[in-house]
């Protein structure tokens, strides 16, 4: 990191750090869609007017704000000025419908909660009102958002270290957690990010999440650290996007393993040629990555591929560097940053340092979250190797128990990723009253490739050296795995609850 982004990433608070960035380079811009741009300068000051329109509805500090809105530059406009007025913001992603959104109003006790009025064909100012939701107003494109004289506004925070954010788990099979976030665990998690990458002011970044994700922000940060913009995408669709990578020139790309596999497909349609001419990296996190999907990307788009570790508990606990080895690339998840501890116990990831969040809206939550020495349990399972880089096995709750032997999915699926007919894979643990669980492989056929039988799977991963107690029973093809809708991690529950009634 550079001693700027140094210096800036010890800010107090965001609308410290936005501030200070602004001051630096006012005309630079941070943020691109479509035809329309925003500098440092304007975040700070268009911010600053909607956070006064804000404070004339009755936003005061401390006032619990709910937002659901898409990727847009007025997404990022309003949450900033949330942030200078010091409310309390629960972002909500815009794919959840009535009963989550209803849960999250409940039980964050919102007062306010800003929609896009109709948007994909939803009408999100309809579903408020089914919820009865408070404060309901609607952000959008051109006049939308609230506007005010900021000659109103009282002071800034003056500190970051309250709780000022709640964010949602990906609740599945159980209702979402309130996750407790301040500016300064967000400050620490971008931080890690933007110093792993090795970024500088002459990059172009690419937002293609939901800004409502834990991402958003870590995202954000990284590009006050360093002042270079990121391009926003509402929609993110190939190979529709690519004209907006091209037009912007963007650097860095990437979000999560099916964003590398999304851009990996796409290239393989248009051999010879470079898919998008000024990118050079591939970034992100949120999902395992398989060895051969790093090698595939480097070899074949011709970029590099760092991966990181984050949840939205800890935005970003490791990241891989592009001075990092090929090998602790495609095998690792990299390493933390200073003052991020990782201790393993038991085979088991725990967490502690400025980045980790303060815990859940639920005090019982939070209690069985942390250890007797305040790390967090991740149930995530992993080692760290000699130099310090975590390599993730699994999770606790994925590991497979067959006759009393413990399977990793995760290593089964890492070798079928190599296999030429697989696009993607999900290995699973079935109900089995003889075996305790059995070994399933939910498999995606890749194009023009032989169909996949449960003897040929067998016979790979046997050639692959496989421990035979560990070779799937039962092997089913999909034409595409279930996934959530934010960085698109596959839904093994879903793939349990439609086959454990099938017999194999």
């Amino acid at each position: 990191m550079n001693d700027t982004a140094h210096a800036l990433g010890a800010s107090r608070t965001l609308w410290e750090l936005a501030e200070r960035r602004a001051a630096l380079t006012p005309d630079r811009p941070v943020l691109l869609q479509g035809d329309r741009s925003l500098s440092f300068g304007e975040l700070r000051e268009r911010a600053e007017r909607v956070a006064a329109g804000l404070y004339g509805m009755g936003v005061r500090p401390g006032t619990v704000v709910a937002w659901q809105l898409p990727t847009r530059i007025e997404t990022a406009l309003l949450s900033f000025a949330l942030v200078r007025l010091g409310a309390v913001q629960s972002p909500v992603i815009p794919f959840y419908r009535d009963h989550e959104v209803g849960f999250a109003l409940r039980e964050s006790r919102a007062e306010f909660f800003a929609v896009p009025g109709t948007w994909r064909g939803f009408d999100f100012a309809a579903m408020a009102r089914r919820l009865g939701a408070k404060g309901v107003f609607e952000a959008y494109d051109g006049e939308g958002l609230p506007d005010g004289d900021p000659a109103v506004l009282p002071p800034p925070p003056a500190e970051g270290t309250s709780v000022r954010w709640i964010y949602w788990t990906s609740g599945t099979t159980s209702d979402p957690k309130g996750v407790l976030h301040t500016d300064r665990s967000l400050i620490a998690g971008g931080s890690c990010l933007a110093h792993a990458l090795h970024l500088s002011p002459d990059d172009v970044g690419s937002i293609a999440f939901p800004y409502a994700h834990i991402g958003g922000p870590d995202y954000t940060v990284m590009l006050l650290l360093y002042g270079f913009p990121a391009v926003m995408f509402e929609q993110f669709a190939l190979p529709d996007a690519l004209e907006e990578y091209r037009r912007h020139g963007v650097t860095v790309a990437g979000g999560s393993t099916a964003f590398y596999s999304m851009f990996l497909a796409e290239q393989r349609r248009r051999p010879g040629g470079k898919l998008i001419p000024t990118l050079r990296l591939l970034a992100g996190g949120g999902a395992p990555k398989p060895p051969e999907l790093y090698h595939s990307v480097v070899r074949e788009m011709g970029v590099q591929l760092t991966h990181g570790y984050g949840m939205t508990e800890v935005p970003m606990i490791t990241m891989g560097s592009p001075d990092d080895s090929a090998e602790n690339l495609a095998s690792t998840e990299g390493r933390p940053p200073e003052g991020m501890e990782i201790r393993i116990v038991d085979g088991e990831v725990r967490l502690r340092g400025e980045a980790v969040c303060q815990g859940y809206l639920d005090p019982a939550q939070t209690e069985e979250a942390f250890d007797e020495n305040g790390f967090l349990v991740t149930g995530d399972l992993g080692r760290l190797t000699a130099d310090g880089h975590l390599v993730l096995t699994g999770r606790l709750k994925d590991v497979i128990i067959r006759k009393g032997e413990n399977i990793s999915a995760k290593e089964i699926e890492d070798l079928l990723h190599r296999h030429p007919a697989v696009q993607d894979v999900a290995v699973i643990g079935l109900p089995d009253e003889e075996r305790g669980e059995r070994v399933c492989a939910v498999a995606e056929q890749a194009p023009g490739t032989a169909a996949l039988t449960l003897a040929a799977v067998t016979a790979y991963l046997r050639a692959e050296g496989l421990s035979v107690h560990k070779l799937p029973e039962q092997l089913e093809v999909v034409d595409a795995l279930p996934r959530n809708d934010t960085l698109r991690k596959v839904l093994k529950y879903k793939l349990r609850e439609r086959y454990s009634g099938t017999v194999k």
